[in-house]
């Protein structure tokens, strides 16, 4: 596994401003999406392009295009919908598949409830979007999904993410072509596996609380 934690003055603040517990949520989603953009950046960098010729208003030239099969993105709901549209700012003509999963708070493992994704996914650049990387349950759920369809390299793109949760990640994927990209790693967890010190629920800042 890669790990890439992108160091930008932008990045530090936006988190900043994202930790503080006063952040109206209009903001707090803006923020996700602007900082997503920033992460998606790093994520694509080696994206998988082609040579095509086109015409300028002046002459002929040659520039690149993304190469077929189109990207995949799969936000995993519901806080990875938040960043679903900082990314795809980036690369509009991706396709788009949801992965729903849900946390036992008992058992810590997560569960997955909804699954829209193409049956193949042979060659195709994967990215998942999940805000969090707290211990890894979900994160690693989908990637092994992902390359239950046929995936050969995924990559992962968290907001934060806590150093027992890249570990399990690391440890999981020892032996396949996985990428995590996360805008900070943080202290830890706390005894309810909450990232320390985090920004609090993702999805309930997102969203609002969900009874």
């Amino acid at each position: 596994m890669r790990l890439i934690t992108p160091e930008h003055p932008l990045i530090d603040h936006k988190l900043t401003v994202l930790r503080n517990r006063d952040t109206p949520q209009p903001v707090f989603r803006q923020l996700v999406e602007e900082l997503m953009t920033l992460l998606a950046y790093e994520a694509t960098r080696d994206i998988a392009v082609e040579p095509v010729q086109v015409e300028t208003p002046v002459a002929t030239t040659v520039g690149t295009r993304l190469k077929a099969p189109l990207p995949l993105v799969v936000p995993i709901l519901r806080a990875g919908l938040g960043m679903l549209e900082g990314m795809t700012k980036l690369l509009p003509t991706a396709e788009v598949g949801f992965l729903g999963m849900v946390r036992d708070e008992q058992t810590l493992q997560p569960t997955t409830y909804a699954k829209r994704l193409p049956d193949d996914l042979s060659d195709r650049a994967c990215y998942v979007l999940d805000p969090m990387l707290a211990t890894g349950g979900s994160i690693i759920g989908a990637i092994d999904y992902l390359f239950e369809q046929g995936a050969k390299s995924v990559t992962a793109i968290s907001i934060l993410a806590a150093p027992q949760g890249l570990q399990a990640v690391t440890d999981h994927f020892a032996d396949r072509d996985v990428t995590v990209v996360v805008g900070s790693v943080d202290e830890g967890l706390n005894e309810k596996s909450y990232i320390v010190p985090g920004l609090g629920d993702a999805g309930d800042r997102l969203y609002g609380t969900v009874d």
